[in-house]
């Protein structure tokens, strides 16, 4: 976990520089592809123009089939073309080099999780064996009998199970987006939280998304959307399909 954490934190800090490297290369890309195509519009307007006056003086055959623009005005429009083609190119890759990020970021944010949920796991026995002992010990001086005893035990134990569900929840969801709910092995988990169906949800508009439902609190809804609407990995991929 440490040695990932240090990865993450090195390669976030060097994303800046080289986003600002690549949107740099866009600009200069730009620049040239502007120049390029103000050049080649005056090329061609004043071949048209030329091309008008000879077929006035008879020097030029007025056939559209036999006229066209000169080999140079047909290069730069190509050259256009190959430099629109490296600013798409390299926009893709800037795009996919934040997207890696992001991608990694939910990996922390994972294990940060599980590393919640076993330190959750690992103290609620403790708690609930000690609120057990506990109240089962202060009963016994004030009640006496078989009754009394079964009753003492019956309430501590529904007290220590009420204390425990009450802290898990506490710790493990300081915002209120996520449930810290018990599960049953046999019922289905959903969402990037990985917990059942509660309160309200929403199903994500990609017939192949993997996760489907998601509660509103956990992608930051408070009410239902209008429309279409996708989850954040299948709208990340939804956008680079239609980036390339």
């Amino acid at each position: 976990m440490s040695s990932f954490v240090d990865e993450f934190q090195a390669n976030l800090e060097a994303l800046p520089n080289i986003l600002q490297k690549k949107y740099s290369l866009l600009r200069d890309l730009d620049k040239s592809l502007q120049e390029i195509q103000r050049q080649n519009e005056q090329r061609c307007e004043q071949e048209i123009e030329d091309i008008k006056q000879g077929v006035k003086a008879g020097n030029i055959t007025p056939n559209t089939s036999l006229i066209r623009f000169s080999d140079e005005a047909l290069d730069e429009q190509k050259h256009s073309i190959r430099i629109a083609d490296e600013k798409m190119a390299l926009a893709v890759q800037a795009y996919d080099f934040v997207d890696a990020h992001i991608q990694q970021l939910d990996q922390f944010l994972k294990l940060c999780d599980e590393d919640n949920r076993r330190e959750r796991d690992t103290a609620a026995p403790a708690l609930l064996a000690s609120s057990l002992d506990g109240n089962t010990k202060s009963g016994r001086g004030s009640e006496s009998g078989r009754g009394g005893r079964k009753k003492t035990r019956l309430i501590a134990a529904e007290e220590a199970t009420e204390t425990e569900v009450a802290v898990a929840t506490t710790t493990g969801n300081p915002t209120g987006t996520q449930l810290d709910l018990p599960v049953d092995p046999n019922e289905p988990t959903y969402c990037f939280c990985n917990q059942v169906s509660y309160g309200d949800m929403i199903a994500c508009d990609n017939p192949d998304c993997k996760i489907e439902w998601f509660h509103f609190g956990c992608v930051g809804l408070k009410e239902k959307v209008k429309g279409k609407w996708y989850c954040s990995d299948c709208a990340s991929l939804k956008n680079r399909r239609r980036g390339r």
